[in-house]
């Protein structure tokens, strides 16, 4: 079995506004393995950002390592909202209508993998994939979405 851990962070400018995510595979070791930023639109809350690049960070895994490895692999998803963090881990009540197709999109995505936890960390942890975000809403749609 492998062992992953993700970054994953998500902003909006005006919230709802500008909104982009950021996203860093690492290692069992914590050593980065690949990382992402991705402007999302203009019309976007902080919340949904911060979901979006959960979904993001799982689809580009499995699409990076294949379903087999995806099958066998742990996922630690690292975020600094305590929020997202606490509603996805079942701790919080789910009362937008978008953010619960949000969830439920994370929890069909979580079938793909043996595991995958999430855990709250201090944005003072999480400073590559706020930086991730802070480019890409700078860069505001320049480069091409993946998904």
């Amino acid at each position: 079995m492998k062992k992953f851990i993700i970054y994953t962070d998500g902003g909006s400018r005006g919230n709802p506004g500008k909104a982009g995510i950021g996203v860093v595979i690492c290692n069992e070791k914590d050593q980065e393995v690949k990382k992402y930023g991705e402007y999302l639109g203009d019309n976007m809350t902080n919340n949904e950002a911060e979901y979006s690049a959960v979904i993001f960070a799982l689809k580009k895994f499995k699409a990076l390592f294949g379903k087999k490895l995806a099958e066998n692999t742990e996922i630690e998803l690292r975020a600094d909202s305590e929020l997202v963090v606490k509603q996805l881990n079942g701790q919080y009540r789910l009362e937008n209508p978008k953010i619960q197709q949000f969830f439920i999109e994370i929890w069909n995505l979580k079938f793909d993998f043996k595991s995958v936890k999430f855990k709250h960390i201090p944005r003072e942890r999480n400073r590559e994939a706020d930086r991730l975000v802070n480019e890409a809403l700078n860069a505001e749609g320049t480069a091409q979405k993946l998904f």
